[in-house]
């Protein structure tokens, strides 16, 4: 059964999986690409492999840092992962307590200060992410609100941005 795009059967039964044994919840996520050196190309490609296949993806710098502007930047996805991520926590929590919804439109934007990446000042790169929700359903405004709330605590891209998350970086000279 499917309700606001999500597959309820497969759902729930991945549920059911991670209930019998916990480390089926865990999922290993790589992104692997290379930095183009051709002018006036994307700057960084990378093929993303999915379930169904892969597909590419390309980004570049906004020209006043020196990309040709030919993609979205680095950022755009960053932010574009966010409003994905949470779009199917929402969707698919919606979907679990049985409320169709007719609209669901996530808007996630920032602003960047590029100071420190520059490295002419010490501001914080990104204070602050927002997050905008439309949502058009006949469910109950606090139903909807709960929904919210849950899909905060329960989203892996808002969880990336509102924890602190250990980094290694691994250099390879060849």
């Amino acid at each position: 059964m499917k309700l606001n795009n999500i597959n309820l059967d497969k759902s729930k039964a991945f549920v059911e999986e991670v209930k019998a044994d916990k480390s089926k919840a865990i999922k290993i996520k790589k992104v692997e690409g290379s930095w183009n050196f051709e002018e006036g190309t994307p700057q960084f490609i990378s093929t993303l492999e999915h379930a169904n296949g892969a597909t590419i993806v390309e980004a570049d710098g906004p020209p006043f840092i020196g990309g040709s502007g030919v993609k979205p930047d680095p950022v755009q996805y960053c932010l574009f992962g966010l409003a994905a991520c949470f779009a199917q926590t929402f969707a698919s929590i919606s979907a679990e307590r049985g409320i169709k919804l007719d609209k669901l439109k996530v808007i996630a934007e920032n602003k960047v200060n590029l100071s420190m990446a520059l490295g002419l000042g010490n501001e914080p790169i990104v204070e602050k992410v927002k997050l905008s929700v439309e949502v058009s359903s006949e469910a109950e405004k606090g139903r909807l609100k709960e929904i919210e709330e849950l899909a905060k605590q329960r989203c892996p891209g808002v969880y990336c941005l509102t924890n602190p998350i250990k980094l290694d970086i691994e250099l390879n000279q060849q």
